[in-house]
């Protein structure tokens, strides 16, 4: 290289590291949630919090990020929470049903049986199109729920033709969902039972059942469940509740806990909830593992509203807010095994967030029998990450 070619070159390199010198320089985090007080029971903390995001994932979680973000969401004076899962809607009955919850600060769900055999299809197609992560739960009744109840013919039970379904979607498919009332499968909620067994053992799949008001005793049914096998509407009053007249917890109710069955709320609009009945059981010392919704499109005008309003009422009951958090999140995510890497605030963990704001005040909450209590708190959605990405936000 003679000398006017090596000063060219010389040159050359000195302008591009100038205008190099004046770029931007790529942001450390995708996005950064500040100041909030982040309750994660997963890991036991509550604490003030930043909480950096970087590729879809949990990057930092420390008291002062100083790194900068392509996008920031100001946290401060709210909650910041693993995204909320719930495993008991029916919000795959509509398009619209994923969207809406997501909004809610919901980054998980499940519809519980919605359809049967016959129409799977159609909750599939919903869920497979959500934004957020969804499974479904296929009813044992192949009509799906029906007005005039999804076994009362025996036949709809049908084995064969579940089995066939969950073999064509075992990726979309996680479990069965037995609806146990009298108004739902009359004398036959124990075979009905049974044969939900029988199809979800050929696929290593948990049973949810919806139990209360049911023909058979309570313990009758409870004694065909297995370990990871779902009671819900766990607050519903007699006949058949999980208490005994004297408010004690049913010993087969206990002894089925301690073999693995887990117990939710699925708070609904008819005969699941009643104030009375979920006081009993909380003092007696029997709190549910995880909550859910049993969400509507038309539960989201009455008593149900939307997630965090769900998880209100037990505020209002007295639960510490840590366990409340705790079953919509890391409780939640080990009932089903799309959602064991959820649920957390983990470094490395998947960036699933629901940002909400608790508020003092006179709050109204409405059980299904229409009594009504009056709580100090109520929470809402304020903003909800999905993989990392503000996704809704509530104003």
């Amino acid at each position: 290289m003679n000398r006017r070619q090596f000063v060219c070159a010389a040159t050359g390199v000195a302008t591009f590291i100038s205008v190099a010198d004046k770029l931007p320089a790529a942001a450390k985090y995708d996005l950064i949630v500040k100041g909030g007080r982040v309750i994660d029971p997963s890991r036991k903390l509550d604490a003030i919090r930043d909480l950096g995001i970087a590729h879809g994932r949990i990057a930092a979680l420390e008291a002062n990020i100083s790194g900068d973000a392509a996008d920031t969401i100001d946290a401060r004076g709210k909650l910041v929470v693993p995204g909320l899962i719930d495993i008991h809607t029916h919000a795959a009955r509509t398009k619209e049903g994923p969207a809406l919850c997501l909004a809610d600060g919901v980054t998980g769900f499940v519809d519980a049986g919605s359809q049967g055999a016959d129409r799977i299809g159609e909750t599939i197609a919903v869920a497979q199109s959500a934004p957020q992560l969804c499974r479904v739960l296929i009813n044992i009744g192949r009509a799906g729920i029906l007005p005039e109840g999804d076994t009362m013919d025996l036949s709809r039970a049908d084995v064969a033709a579940a089995r066939e379904a969950i073999g064509r979607n075992r990726e979309m498919i996680a479990g069965v969902k037995a609806r146990l009332s009298r108004d739902v499968a009359g004398a036959n909620d124990f075979e009905v039972l049974r044969r939900s067994q029988e199809v979800a053992s050929s696929f290593h799949l948990p049973v949810m059942i919806h139990m209360g008001q049911t023909m058979s005793p309570l313990p009758k049914l409870l004694a065909l469940l297995k370990p990871g096998d779902i009671v819900t509407h766990m607050f519903a009053p007699p006949p058949n509740s999980i208490i005994d007249d004297a408010g004690h917890i049913l010993p087969e109710v206990i002894a089925a806990r301690r073999r693995g069955v887990r117990f939710d709320l699925g708070n609904g609009r008819t005969g699941h909830l009643r104030w009375d009945i979920a006081e009993r059981v909380l003092k007696a010392g029997f709190p549910p593992d995880t909550f859910s919704t049993d969400w509507t499109p038309e539960g989201r005008a009455a008593q149900v509203i939307d997630f965090p309003n769900v998880m209100s009422k037990f505020l209002m009951l007295d639960m510490p807010l840590d366990q409340v958090v705790a079953c919509a999140t890391v409780n939640a995510s080990h009932a089903f095994e799309v959602f064991r890497n959820r649920g957390t605030l983990r470094v490395g963990a998947p960036a699933d967030v629901a940002v909400l704001e608790i508020r003092d005040g006179a709050f109204e909450f409405v059980d299904n029998y229409g009594n009504t209590r009056t709580g100090r708190q109520r929470l809402f959605p304020s903003a909800t990450v999905l993989a990392g990405r503000r996704v809704a936000t509530r104003s």
